[in-house]
């Protein structure tokens, strides 16, 4: 089998305290089925441990690499770890997770057959020694779902439509989305934005690639970075970037928590809009000098576009039915945020 036939795939590995879990994670990577990978494993300053871990593990494997992180942060690590590798294709993992023994070799093979411009992907499974919450359990079945027909995009500014540790891209593709240069948190959900802007295509997949570990000590729970404000910061960062048409009247639909942040972000940004509800008690009362309107208003308006910040799933189906009523297109005339 040829070099290109048989790609070098370079594993990136941020690792931080998590002893518990390294020699699972890292036993996980010695049985893949594809064997022409390299791992870089960065250390962000470990005070456990960790390091000698994976060290013992590099002394029996030399496709093992461990280095120290110069800065400080994951996306100081990852950019570390992406700057020593050499891999053809690049991929990530989380030093908490498990891979499934084929996950290397079927997003290689992915990757080669429909070539540049695309991101492998698959099913996740999160598990926990406490078990899963409902949440969790939720996001897993809508990620998975938009997984199954390579569609992640279709919703990306709901959530992040591709798990930080299972996706795979060609170097190439990832340099040209910018690798992890942009010091913005979330780092995964960032890079996904950047994979949509540069229109790469996800490849469909129905088969569990990846197992997620939920715990308490996870930095998506643990650290302020992963917080709400962050999410619906980077939202409308790349929505005013790259779908916001500024020739078209901006409506934001919910006056909840998350409706009151965009529309703080809007306002500051100098960026006009109408802001409408439909709850009877907020209907005609002024918010942040913005008059609460009808929705209905929605359809005498000419061309707009819409960013809804309701979460209730019944409101959201609701929502979509009223915007198809008048004709309007997801991701073109209407974008959830949550």
């Amino acid at each position: 089998m040829t070099e290109n036939q048989n790609p070098l795939v370079s594993i990136l590995l941020p690792f931080k305290n998590t002893d518990k879990y390294l020699a699972e994670c890292l036993q996980s990577i010695l049985n893949q089925s594809y064997n022409n990978w390299e791992l870089i494993a960065v250390d962000d300053h470990s005070t456990d441990t960790s390091r000698d871990i994976v060290a013992g593990f590099a002394r029996r494997d030399t496709r093992i690499r461990v280095v120290t992180n110069s800065g400080n942060g994951i996306i100081e690590a990852l950019r570390q770890a992406l700057g020593t590798s050499s891999g053809v294709q690049v991929t990530r993992m989380d030093s908490d997770d498990r891979m499934t023994s084929g996950k290397l070799e079927m997003m290689s093979r992915s990757l080669l057959q429909f070539g540049e411009g695309h991101v492998a992907v698959g099913y996740v499974r999160y598990f926990s020694s406490e078990g899963i919450s409902d949440g969790y359990a939720r996001y897993e079945k809508w990620l998975n779902g938009l997984t199954a027909s390579g569609s992640n995009f279709s919703e990306v500014y709901k959530e992040c439509v591709i798990p930080s540790p299972c996706w795979m891209t060609s170097r190439k593709d990832l340099d040209r989305c910018g690798g992890f240069q942009p010091n913005r948190y979330p780092e995964d959900y960032d890079l996904t934005f950047r994979f949509y802007q540069n229109n790469l295509k996800c490849i469909p997949v129905k088969e569990v690639l990846h197992w997620w570990r939920d715990h308490k000590t996870r930095t998506s729970r643990t650290s302020h970075r992963y917080a709400v404000n962050y999410f619906l910061d980077i939202k409308l960062h790349y929505f005013l970037l790259l779908d916001h048409d500024k020739q078209r009247h901006l409506t934001l639909w919910g006056a909840g928590n998350k409706g009151k942040s965009i529309a703080k972000g809007l306002l500051q940004k100098g960026i006009d809009f109408h802001w409408l509800c439909d709850n009877p008690r907020k209907i005609g009362k002024n918010i942040y000098g913005k008059e609460m309107l009808h929705y209905e208003v929605l359809g005498n308006m000419d061309n707009p576009q819409s960013l809804i910040t309701v979460a209730n799933a019944g409101a959201q189906r609701r929502i979509r039915n009223f915007l198809r009523s008048v004709h309007h297109k997801p991701l073109q005339d209407y974008f959830f945020f949550c």
